[in-house]
């Protein structure tokens, strides 16, 4: 693909930080046409983007030495790389040229990892006001092409509550987005459960996004702070926590999203129930909270509560045994703009040995239920 007006920079198909621009490799699927006459849409529920004063937040902070949380680092590197930077920051023409080339319906829009949470401490709240009144008002230039979740800071948890609220029922957004963990907390902590309380109550699913696993120097040390390992790890840690924290039980309605297949998670379900009691029902966890047993095994909250994408995963084996193990009704398509994308990995989807009906919920029906889409 083109990805800037004069041509340059041909070809993206992962954007890896340490080496710039990567050409198909290994299993990644031969090229092959994409289905323009499809008999569905393709709605990607993964979708990045950001903006200038939010980048200038991170630097800044960054800059001052203040933290050496490793997804601020991330962000720097980032910030330093203007082909991206012009890519996420697009909510127009680019972003819609490219949506076009690739035969993308709508995008679902995140802010992009790390986000608002790594910020500064009281800029957060009024950074994450700022993304999602310029997420909605993109939603409303361009209402068939883009919907938007909702960014948030939970370090004000008061504010993000707020917010919140302000976002799904003022605005309009179709749901939360938060890029895992911020400076080593989790949402299972449980100072933080009124915002899953509020989100609960909003009907608004949450969607953990990656980010760089905090001061974890051993992934930097083998190159494995990113995709290929500290990214997938984080957002396992998250979702396992929230599951035995109880969340899931004291908020039995609350929706969970996450991407990449689930981070691996659904290929285990069968040993986190065999095991379970290894952290279930044990007391001082978290800091000393008191043990919590769960009501039903950790499969039923995958097949309850949890949903996955599938962004940087266009794999066929892999999305069926992920539709087979949690059910049709719970995998959804994603693409992972801008940091993975490649027509053929698009192409690849149409030919899949899927069910019309399952083909169809995979990539539209499924994100138009989960996300309230129009």
């Amino acid at each position: 693909m083109t990805l800037l007006p004069d041509g340059s920079e041909k070809g993206l198909r992962g954007y890896m930080p340490e080496r710039g621009i990567r050409t198909r490799i290994g299993m990644a699927p031969p090229a092959r046409e994409i289905d323009r006459n499809a008999p569905y849409q393709r709605i990607a529920t993964e979708e990045a983007w950001t903006f200038p004063e939010l980048v200038k937040a991170q630097l800044e902070y960054l800059e001052s030495g203040e933290s050496d949380d490793k997804s601020l680092a991330m962000a720097g590197m980032f910030a330093s790389m203007p082909q991206l930077q012009e890519m996420l920051q697009d909510l127009g023409d680019l972003r819609l040229a490219h949506m076009d080339e690739y035969g993308i319906d709508r995008q679902l829009l995140l802010l992009t990892s790390p986000g608002v949470q790594v910020v500064r401490p009281g800029e957060g709240t009024p950074l994450a006001r700022q993304a999602n009144d310029i997420a909605a008002d993109a939603c409303a230039r361009h209402p068939d092409r883009f919907s938007a979740l909702a960014a948030f800071d939970p370090r004000d948890v008061a504010g993000s509550v707020k917010e919140l609220e302000r976002a799904v029922q003022t605005l309009g957004l179709n749901g939360a987005v938060l890029n895992s963990h911020f400076q080593g907390h989790y949402l299972d902590e449980e100072e933080y459960f009124p915002i899953l309380e509020a989100l609960e109550a909003l009907d608004a699913p949450l969607y953990i996004h990656p980010t760089a696993p905090y001061m974890a120097p051993q992934y930097a040390a083998r190159g494995f702070t990113g995709a290929l390992g500290g990214f997938p790890h984080d957002v396992w840690l998250h979702t396992m926590g929230l599951i035995f924290s109880g969340a899931f039980d004291r908020f039995p309605n609350l929706k969970l999203c996450i991407g990449h297949l689930g981070e691996c998670l659904p290929l285990h379900l069968y040993r986190f129930d065999w095991m379970q009691s290894n952290a279930d029902g044990v007391p001082g966890l978290r800091g000393g909270q008191p043990a919590v047993t769960l009501k039903h095994p950790v499969s039923h909250y995958f097949r309850t509560n949890i949903w996955i994408t599938t962004s940087g995963v266009g794999w066929e084996p892999a999305i069926r045994f992920c539709m087979d193990v949690m059910g049709p009704d719970r995998v959804l398509y994603a693409m992972d703009y801008p940091y993975q994308q490649s027509s053929d990995e698009v192409a690849a989807y149409d030919p899949m040995d899927l069910s019309p009906v399952h083909k169809q919920m995979l990539m539209e029906g499924n994100a138009r239920a989960l996300f309230k889409l129009p």
